[in-house]
């Protein structure tokens, strides 16, 4: 099976992020021993705007697995929350490298530990859903392909129970046809019956009058 493009690329923006936040952090190192921080300055841009560039990737990727139904609701909605995490996190370290936000330390303790320091925010944990918690990137890969083959599987009984009431519909129609057939035909009958009728009667009439006719001329004396 391929790897999933989305968490390929999540997995390397966290890398990067990391790596930006080791950065800031040995930066700084340098400026409080008064070593040239140039050349960590110039790499941490760099990094920084690669960060930009992939969180950038992710949004496109996400948008189009979407539109076209690659991933279903609560995959997009949970992938749209990693994302978000990701974006916030692009923020605290630019704020970092601009000496505006949380500490290196604590962003590297953080990265390195999952924990902070005792009574200090942790911009780095966020909620993650129960489902995925505890999870490698393959793993989660397969839980979300599991989610698209059941709900492939879902959309099969659909299509199969929508075909069967497009045929029942289409049996329902011809049989409707055949009965409004069945019905125009004994309405020609009737008709053609009530003129054979009303005809034979015109002539019942006719042949009576002429009989009675002659059965008077027949009963008349005969003169001498």
């Amino acid at each position: 099976m391929a790897p999933d493009p989305w968490f390929s690329t999540y997995d390397s923006t966290c890398q990067i992020a990391q790596e930006i936040a080791e950065k800031i952090q040995q930066r700084n190192q340098y400026e409080r021993n008064g070593e040239s921080t140039t050349k960590l300055t110039v790499t941490i841009r760099a990094l920084l705007q690669n960060l930009k560039e992939k969180i950038a990737l992710l949004k496109d990727l996400l948008l189009r697995a979407v539109s076209t139904h690659q991933i279903t609701q609560l995959e997009g909605d949970r992938r749209q929350n990693l994302l978000d995490d990701l974006v916030t996190r692009e923020r605290l370290l630019l704020a970092s490298f601009k000496n505006e936000g949380a500490e290196p330390d604590l962003i590297r303790s953080s990265l390195m530990t999952g924990g902070a320091k005792r009574g200090a925010p942790n911009p780095w944990l966020f909620e993650e859903p129960e489902e995925t918690r505890g999870l490698g990137f393959d793993e989660i890969r397969q839980q979300q392909q599991k989610i698209i083959q059941e709900q492939d599987a879902g959309l099969d009984a659909l299509s199969s129970i929508i075909s069967r009431q497009k045929q029942m519909g289409q049996e329902i129609g011809n049989e409707l046809e055949e009965q409004n057939g069945i019905k125009n035909q004994l309405s020609d009958f009737k008709e053609d019956t009530s003129q054979e009728i009303q005809t034979e009667v015109r002539v019942w009439f006719l042949v009576r009058g002429k009989l009675s006719r002659c059965s008077a001329v027949l009963t008349q004396p005969t003169r001498v």
